[in-house]
């Protein structure tokens, strides 16, 4: 996920004259081929190009409502496909074990390493990659990487051995998130407000945890019916490539600075002019931002207690959904003699939970926007802990009160129906609170200019739990048993989910001693002094 900030003002005017001593440069002979150059030429006068108007249709604040719902459907539909890849080797984990002799125990699953390399995957991509993605905007660095993702597909359905499967599958998941984050951002860059983007931000959280938790019940059927894991990976070779033109006529770049250097390197071109975009002349060199974006998510999660609180939350809500991808298949096959392709529709549960989430989601973004009227901080403004409101309610009846049930009716004596009632009641709680913790964040950071690096920060850390937390689940249902295994994630996430009761009475405080929150609507001079301390971190 990526920051819910805007990249640029839709009411900017077209070009303007240089105002600040940066833009008051002259003008060179390789002026209008360099920003860089351009910046410590002695003689440059450069031309700032922004929008032609408030009403630029090339703005895409500016389109038509027919044409943002089109390129968000597309990028939605992107968001369901790529977890699918995640998760679906999981109902083939037998066959896996079978075909490279791989060493399951009963404390630990080998056979899991799949799902983890791709996890893990994703969260170094994010770090390293989403920089370059910046550079060269939406629809390119989609479809570059969609190709990328396809193509990892081929090594993974023919993998001669299991060291081959597991690095094939750390590629796709990076490209997974790459292209996630990606999507992420078209949501900011085509609706304005908080409102208008309250249902697209719900629809991409709860399609990219339907599509991570879909993948064992959606290919079951193969290892019912053919009976060969590689076929899994044949298919989604076949979905995927059958996407690809599907986005390519579709997905349009949504990138407001993209747009404009686009058309300030036309202008350059056909005059010769030294016309360049703000992003062009303030945007550091390519190292310095990759340093940055590997050091600074990291610096504010363990500086900032909200923050990591936080990820915390968030993070162990979406590794459960992984986890689950173990815990089922031990419950369901050890109670009710399940085969492993039965055990996989089981996952559908969770999926259906995860539906029902999507809809609290949308309460509780009414519940947001009516907080604006009681606001003393910064008046006509929603508060940013209202966004915690619901799924603080939702992390103690859905998480904690689902891990509950699901652990004490994993009994032989009770239907199969009782313990999928609360995998359900979990998938619904997990659904609001990653919603809801990226959407605080969002607000909480919004201030400053340290949103992206924020919300980087909870989704390396949802992919690091989501690859490393299923790996103690064979020992923890072995030693434990299912009933106790299950309580320990109940408490943990019980005690979870008071930080967002902390941080409903004391956000504010939070805020304001913080130096990279908002406080009162704008950054004090105290938390300026500090972020211009840290802001080479």
């Amino acid at each position: 996920m990526t920051s819910h900030e805007p990249d640029y003002d839709p009411d900017q005017e077209s070009t303007k004259s240089p105002s600040s001593p940066r833009e008051q440069l002259p003008t060179s002979a390789f002026a209008h081929h360099d920003p860089e150059k351009a910046l410590s030429s002695p003689r440059a006068d450069i031309t700032v190009l922004t929008w032609d108007s408030p009403t630029d249709p090339e703005n895409p604040y500016n389109w038509s409502n027919t044409r943002k719902w089109v390129v968000t459907a597309a990028a939605l539909t992107g968001t369901l496909l790529g977890p699918l890849n995640g998760t679906s080797i999981a109902i083939a984990a037998q066959a896996l074990t079978n075909e490279f002799s791989i060493s399951d125990t009963a404390t630990f699953s080998n056979s899991y390493w799949p799902i983890a390399s791709w996890s893990v995957g994703g969260s170094l991509f994010i770090i390293v990659f989403l920089p370059l993605m910046e550079d060269i905007g939406v629809r390119a660095g989609y479809l570059i990487f969609y190709a990328l993702f396809i193509l990892m597909i081929i090594p993974q359905a023919l993998a001669p051995n299991f060291a081959a499967l597991v690095i094939t599958r750390f590629i796709s998941g990076g490209c997974v998130a790459l292209l996630a984050n990606t999507i992420a951002s078209v949501i900011p860059d085509v609706w304005a407000t908080d409102e208008a983007r309250s249902v697209p931000v719900g629809l991409y959280i709860m399609l990219y945890l339907v599509g991570s938790t879909l993948g064992p019940p959606m290919f079951a059927g193969v290892m019912q019916h053919i009976g060969n894991w590689r076929w899994i990976f044949y298919i989604q070779l076949i979905i995927y490539g059958c996407f690809f033109p599907f986005f390519w006529f579709l997905l349009r770049e949504t990138r407001g600075d993209v747009i404009l250097r686009r058309r300030a390197q036309k202008l350059r071109k056909q005059t010769g002019k030294p016309v360049y975009t703000k992003a062009e002349l303030d945007s550091p060199p390519l190292v310095p931002r990759l340093l940055r974006s590997m050091s600074r998510p990291a610096y504010l999660l363990f500086t900032e207690p909200v923050l990591f609180a936080s990820t915390c939350w968030s993070a162990f809500s979406f590794g459960t959904v992984f986890l689950f991808t173990q815990s089922i298949e031990a419950v369901f096959s050890g109670l009710y003699g399940w085969e492993e392709y039965s055990v996989g529709y089981v996952q559908g549960a969770v999926v259906i939970g995860e539906l029902i989430g999507w809809l609290i989601t949308l309460y509780s973004s009414h519940l947001y926007l009516k907080s604006a009227s009681r606001n003393t901080e910064m008046p006509g403004k929603p508060i940013p802990e209202a966004r915690l409101y619901v799924s603080t309610a939702a992390s103690f009846i859905g998480i904690v009160g689902g891990m509950f049930v699901y652990a004490w009716t994993s009994y032989p004596n009770f239907p199969w129906i009782a313990p999928a009632i609360g995998l359900a009641m979990v998938g619904c709680g997990i659904q609001v609170v990653v919603s809801a913790v990226a959407d605080y964040i969002t607000d909480a950071y919004a201030a400053s200019d340290y949103a992206g690096s924020a919300i980087g920060a909870v989704a390396a850390g949802e992919n690091t739990v989501a690859g490393l937390l299923p790996l103690a689940a064979a020992s923890m249902y072995t030693n434990l048993g299912f009933q106790w295994a299950s309580t320990l994630l109940a408490f943990i996430a019980l005690v979870l989910s008071f930080a967002p009761v902390l941080f409903i009475f004391k956000g504010r405080t939070f805020r304001e001693r913080s130096p990279f929150m908002l406080s009162g609507g704008q950054i004090t001079r105290g938390q300026k002094a500090a972020q211009e301390t840290q802001t080479e971190r």
